[in-house]
């Protein structure tokens, strides 16, 4: 039987509309509140990318339908492959690890395609990262327009974004720009833009992963990962720190994924480091981190976490 939160997130990519929602992000009263939480461990602040936005506005950027791992069990690997991996360090950051390989914070701008941006920024770095060598940016776009079990700018999942991956593949962003920003996705074509063949790169596998240590073996084996979690008003106005949502927050008004890069501890508080996709004009330049193995907000459950290993051979290239 699937979850309550899980049926809930297949009927809308986004959350129920509220009669706040008209609420500008903002507003300084709120934000005020927020800081004045006792014992928060992360701060509150106006973010420049939601100026003028209220929570109506930003609620349409939660394009991702959440599932939980106990869904996806058939889809993980075996766990010899985790227990054959000699323990994790302590603290770990992919973009130190692999400096200059990992791709920079991009924006979706006013479409829902956060489930296409953080698949195709992590099959991008871990390209990167099996190549030891910087790679292009993969295209979200070619997902957003041309993959046909998700729903463009009204959302997507993870587990249908790494079949697309690993069953069509993907084009660079050279070859199909991003131009859904304004909420409405193109059609799909067979031609780049620029004067490259239409090749896409593709993941020879792809698979869910379950519980904290496999995920942190996964990233410190293959690369970031991609995951899903419910997202909370407060969320919006994150600044700095480790974010956990406050007591006080019931209903979540949306599924976001996005990638992690890392984990760390901050004051005896685990955290994932996470890169977000709504510009470098939020949070820790366009990353934030998170409350780690407390499955806060479903971040270790409910996307559920995904990746996959890219095919990067001359014979994995598929010319269309």
């Amino acid at each position: 039987m699937k979850s309550f939160a899980t049926l809930a997130f297949l009927a809308s990519p986004c959350a129920a509309q509220y009669t706040s929602g008209s609420t500008i992000v903002n507003d300084l009263e709120y934000i005020e509140s927020l800081n004045s939480v006792p014992d928060s461990l992360w701060k509150a602040a106006p973010q420049e990318r939601f100026d003028g936005m209220t929570f109506d506005d930003v609620r349409g950027l939660m394009g991702t339908r959440l599932s939980h791992i106990s869904e996806h069990l058939d889809e993980t690997l075996h766990d010899d492959f985790y227990a054959a991996i000699a323990d994790v360090p302590d603290a770990f950051d992919a973009r130190t690890e692999w400096k200059e390989l990992i791709h920079p914070i991009r924006d979706q701008q006013q479409c829902g395609s956060c489930w296409a941006f953080s698949s195709s920024e992590v099959l991008s770095d871990r390209v990167a990262i099996a190549q030891k060598k910087p790679s292009p940016v993969l295209s979200p776009e070619d997902m957003v327009s041309c993959d046909k079990k998700d729903d463009g700018c009204q959302g997507g999942s993870l587990p249908d974004a790494w079949s697309y991956l690993k069953n069509t593949g993907i084009v660079t962003d050279s070859c199909m720009p991003y131009s859904a920003g304004g909420g409405k996705a193109p059609k799909c074509t067979k031609k780049c833009a620029d004067s490259e063949s239409f090749t896409r790169t593709h993941a020879k596998s792809a698979y869910a992963i379950n519980g904290v240590v496999n995920m942190q073996k996964d990233i410190v084996t293959s690369g970031p990962i991609q995951i899903g979690f419910q997202v909370y008003r407060s969320f919006m106005s994150y600044k700095s720190g480790v974010y956990h949502k406050h007591k006080h927050e019931g209903q979540p008004e949306g599924g976001h994924a996005v990638k992690i890069v890392g984990y760390g501890t901050d004051a005896g508080k685990d955290y994932w480091v996470v890169a977000n996709s709504w510009g470098v004009n939020w949070g820790e330049e366009g990353f934030f981190r998170m409350l780690r193995g407390k499955n806060e907000c479903g971040i270790e459950k409910m996307g559920p976490p995904y990746a996959g290993l890219p095919a990067i051979a001359d014979e994995d290239l598929i010319v269309v």
